[in-house]
């Protein structure tokens, strides 16, 4: 069992990793912290692109204090 790959896991997850994780090979611990990484990226992008997309819907001269305020 490699804990430094239960570590990176822990670090992915915010928490300590459930213990029926243990049994899984240091491969698939890193995988599982590749993909969940990989996903909050992704939702990351995701968010970015939504909330520049609700911003058109501010008025133009508004938009530049706005997304200060959002983004601060």
């Amino acid at each position: 069992m490699s804990t430094e790959a239960l570590s990176r896991l822990g670090t992915e997850l915010g928490a300590p990793p459930p213990e029926s994780l243990a049994g899984l090979s240091p491969d698939q611990l890193t995988l599982l912290a590749t993909a969940l990484a990989g996903e909050r990226a992704s939702r990351a992008a995701g968010l970015g692109e939504a909330a520049e997309e609700a911003l058109k819907l501010v008025p133009a001269l508004a938009r530049g204090p706005v997304r200060r305020i959002l983004f601060k």
